[in-house]
């Protein structure tokens, strides 16, 4: 194992890789490979990219988010898709990083670029990674644009598919 830097030159990297992406955001891995007991990653990603909300169920699945430039907002949902919570992360304001339990329904969004550190715990498998919510569209769907606007303004206490946009 080698030391590895992080500088302003790979989050340039990355943005301009997020830019490109159709997903409109890239991750750079810095875990070896997906079997590794903790995954490591930066995350560039712009406000157009679309996080469905999901769950990681399984007992030690957390995840913890550390933003390192721009502005992330996290989102916290119950069952039937009632946002419960909505805390934004950002280098300069009080809170700048979050750790999440395993079984919460979450998403991210921003409203500008941003770039954050996500470290969960691996081993990572595609298969049962994620529990999407049912009551949000998947990826690359027609719906997403709509709801992804509601996801930027939802209040705690309502659900997304209530709000007017």
């Amino acid at each position: 194992m080698t030391i590895q830097r992080f500088d302003q030159e790979m989050i340039t990297e990355l943005r301009a890789q997020a830019e490109a992406s159709p997903r409109r955001r890239a991750h750079k891995n810095i875990h070896s490979d997906y079997r590794q007991p903790v995954q490591r990653l930066f995350v560039s990603m712009l406000p157009d990219s679309y996080v469905r909300p999901h769950r990681h169920s399984q007992p030690t699945k957390w995840e913890f988010f550390l933003v390192i430039d721009g502005m992330l907002e996290l989102l916290f949902f119950d069952e039937q898709g009632e946002l419960t919570e909505r805390i934004a992360l950002s280098p300069t304001s009080d809170c700048f990083g979050v750790e999440i339990p395993p079984n919460t329904w979450h998403a991210t969004v921003c409203h500008a670029p941003v770039t954050f550190v996500e470290v969960k715990q691996g081993p990572y498998e595609v298969s049962d990674d994620k529990d999407f919510a049912q009551w949000a569209p998947a990826e690359n769907t027609e719906e997403v644009a709509d709801f992804l606007a509601k996801l930027k303004v939802v209040r705690p206490g309502e659900k997304v598919s209530e709000v007017i946009r």
